[in-house]
């Protein structure tokens, strides 16, 4: 089984890349499978409903989301609808949507094989938004997901290195892979833990490489400098696409693990008129 992770993608210059390198890394890797972080395609922060179809249209089979799972409401009144978007799997029984499912892979020789694909928020560091103990929850989830497919992923969207860590140690030989997520930044710890799970403290971003976490660097500066929050500002800079691609084994062991990086070409004035559907809900 070969898996395709495609980094958080932030913004517009992030669907923009997604729909200009994932063509060729699907020609070049041939992944039975295709997952996306989208916790910030729509402004920099959370996931409209429009996006959300637009992403798939592209050829991404499962989106996973993170905290900003709620800041877009039309979608947040919709996931009960839409199975191809996770929210985290350690929110409330009440919260809408599901935090884990069993996908079907597409065509070609392993057609309808089963991979399941789940989302666990961390809990250092958010806010606005709070899950349960992920790892309270770990064991059950993992036995539930593997009775029905060996190949299981989970992304793990959390802050904390400390916190990735120890996830990681809990979840090896449980899994096929953990990647981590939300902090926007691709780490070089790609590797094999000694259970037979891939993991990797975080896969990056989708979107501006000349940016903080795909955002304007000004805009940046000066939340810092004001205090005052402000994450609607993105930038067109370098946009590339970052994420993960991991071979499973048939026992549900990962067999290898590659970092990806894809450059997009430059957008012309820093637009492109058909890299997104119209604008969703705002938050």
């Amino acid at each position: 089984m070969k898996i395709l992770y495609v980094a958080e993608i932030v913004g517009k210059a992030g669907v923009y890349a997604l729909k200009k390198c994932l063509p060729d890394i699907i020609r070049e890797k041939s992944p039975d499978f295709v997952i996306a972080c989208a916790d910030g395609a729509t402004g920099g922060n959370g996931l409209g409903r429009n996006h959300a179809a637009y992403i798939r249209k592209l050829g991404v089979q499962a989106l996973t989301t993170g905290e900003c799972c709620f800041y877009k409401k039309d979608l947040t009144e919709n996931l009960g609808k839409i199975p191809y978007v996770l929210r985290p799997d350690n929110f409330n029984a009440e919260a809408p949507g599901i935090g884990s499912r069993v996908f079907h892979t597409g065509g070609g020789a392993k057609a309808k094989q089963k991979v399941a694909v789940a989302v666990l928020l961390g809990q250092s560091g958010f806010g606005r938004t709070h899950g349960n103990n992920p790892f309270s929850g770990l064991p059950a989830l993992l036995e539930r997901l593997r009775q029905e497919t060996p190949y299981v992923v989970i992304d793990f969207h959390a802050l904390a290195t400390a916190e990735k860590q120890t996830f990681f140690a809990m979840a090896d030989g449980g899994c096929s892979a953990v990647i981590g997520s939300h902090t926007r930044v691709q780490t070089s710890d790609e590797r094999i833990l000694p259970g037979g799970t891939a993991v990797i403290t975080d896969a990056g971003r989708t979107g501006s490489a000349e940016s903080v976490g795909g955002c304007d660097r000004e805009s940046r500066i000066k939340e810092y400098l004001s205090g005052i929050p402000d994450w609607t500002k993105e930038t067109w800079e370098r946009p590339v696409l970052q994420g993960l691609f991991v071979e499973i084994a048939g026992d549900g062991k990962a067999r290898s693990v590659e970092r990806l990086c894809a450059a997009a070409p430059e957008a012309a004035g820093g637009d492109d008129a058909d890299s997104e559907p119209a604008p969703d809900t705002p938050a």
